[in-house]
């Protein structure tokens, strides 16, 4: 597999622009299912999760074409409603096909999403849902089929927890129902409404995305459109960690400040300097970070899960000692290990992390866990004094655009090294 080599202690300086937003992109190319015609989709990242859930749209008998950022997908004629279980494991999220599936053919038959170790995210909520819009479910051997005896019709729903992957089924699923659906205690990420722009400019009606009761008045089909993907959030806020971290002078174009507003009251109290403008945010990072005494991660607009293992790898240079509770995933501690392999002192117990900051840290071999957690090594690592080695890089390339080529631009020392085996299919 390929891997990461670091040689740290190099400040990040410069500007990047921001790519497409993974967590926007999934669910619009999975809804793109329900159009009769063709999607033209633009800002599409480069990444892992894209490739499979193009590999899905054309397993299910979609014409994709892909140009650079740009993907075109014609789903006038489909010719299935089963994504086999290799699919299925490739992208944690593979489950939002569900709805858009269900709404085109009455019948779906998936398996359950494979992705990162990052704690249970059950399905339950889509389920559950769903089945509240007229499907019917059976279940043998970890293949979940569902069947819709008429067709999928409108209702209210109620969500137990503000589940994003759960509000994005429901309306892409509830577009082409018949009557209203009303969705209440909706996530009210900026991904919902990004997906919501989508669905409308196909003739969709959905009112109010992002806020916390969505509704949506079903049609009978959608049509072709073109779309533009909004900037990744959790990147963004991902590289200007990585800023502070190394002490560097970073500036960010083409995002929504706005969307990392829960991020930026934070890096300001580790004593980073922080200016915005319409599509613009700069960082400026003291020599020394100050402690960040409480973060707590919450549903947006709260401090997200997707930026706390970026953050715990800032922290743990920092003067004094932090706490982190992570309130939306179990087990998203698992970069902690790799950290103090790396010279970092932190302790877990539960969802609470204790972070002591540490004067440097040291180059060393470590392991990404995931997808956030290996980019918290590679903060880590260009921070740190000697070499990293950064493997499990796979996981990081499901998310991340080539991290190598956007730090590069930056000033950071990063090579990807491939693989023996790559290197000899290549010859």
């Amino acid at each position: 597999m390929d891997s990461f080599v670091i040689n740290g202690g190099k400040k990040l300086t410069g500007e990047i622009q921001i790519h497409g937003s993974k967590n926007s992109v999934l669910p619009i190319l999975a809804a793109s299912f329900l159009v009769n015609g063709k999607s033209v989709i633009h800002n599409c990242p480069l990444l892992s999760d894209v490739d499979a859930a193009l590999k899905i749209l054309t397993h299910l008998g979609c014409k994709v074409e892909r140009d650079g950022h740009t993907v075109a997908i014609d789903s006038e004629n489909v010719t299935s409603s089963e994504i086999p279980d290799s699919l299925m494991r490739e992208m944690r999220s593979s489950v939002i096909f569900l709805g858009a599936i269900l709404g085109r053919t009455g019948e779906a038959k998936l398996s359950t999403p494979g992705g990162c170790e990052i704690g249970l995210r059950p399905i339950d909520m889509h389920i559950s849902a769903i089945k509240q819009l007229g499907a019917e479910l059976s279940e043998e051997h970890g293949r979940l089929e569902f069947k819709v005896p008429d067709k999928l019709k409108g209702a209210k729903i109620t969500l137990p927890f503000p589940s994003v992957g759960a509000t994005e089924n429901i309306i892409i699923a509830s577009c082409v129902a018949q009557g209203a659906t009303i969705i209440s205690n909706a996530a009210r990420e900026p991904e919902i409404a990004d997906l919501a722009d989508y669905l409308n400019s196909c003739g969709a009606k959905i009112h109010s995305a992002g806020d916390s009761t969505i509704v949506i008045e079903g049609v009978k089909q959608l049509h072709s459109t073109n779309h533009t993907v909004i900037p990744d959030r959790i990147a963004a806020s991902t590289y200007l960690i990585a800023a502070a971290a190394t002490g560097g002078k970073v500036c960010i174009k083409d995002i929504i400040p706005a969307h990392i507003g829960a991020l930026i009251p934070v890096l300001k109290q580790s004593g980073c300097e922080i200016t915005e403008s319409n599509r613009w945010v700069c960082l400026s990072a003291p020599k020394r970070l100050n402690r960040v005494s409480i973060i707590r991660t919450m549903p947006y607009p709260g401090f997200p899960t997707d930026a706390q293992a970026p953050l715990t790898a800032m922290l743990s240079l920092a003067d004094g000692t932090s706490v982190i509770i992570e309130n939306i995933f179990e087990c998203r501690y698992k970069h902690v290990s790799e950290l103090i392999r790396l010279g970092a002192k932190i302790s877990v117990e539960g969802r609470t992390a204790v972070i002591e900051g540490v004067p440097k840290l040291t180059g060393a071999s470590v392991v990404a866990p995931d997808l956030r957690g290996g980019f918290a090594l590679i903060i880590a690592g260009l921070a740190a004094v000697g070499e990293t080695v950064i493997t499990g890089i796979e996981h990081i390339d499901r998310g991340y655009e080539k991290p190598e080529v956007f730090l590069s631009q930056l000033g950071a020392d990063i090579k990807r090294k491939e693989s023996y085996a790559e290197q000899r299919q290549q010859e």
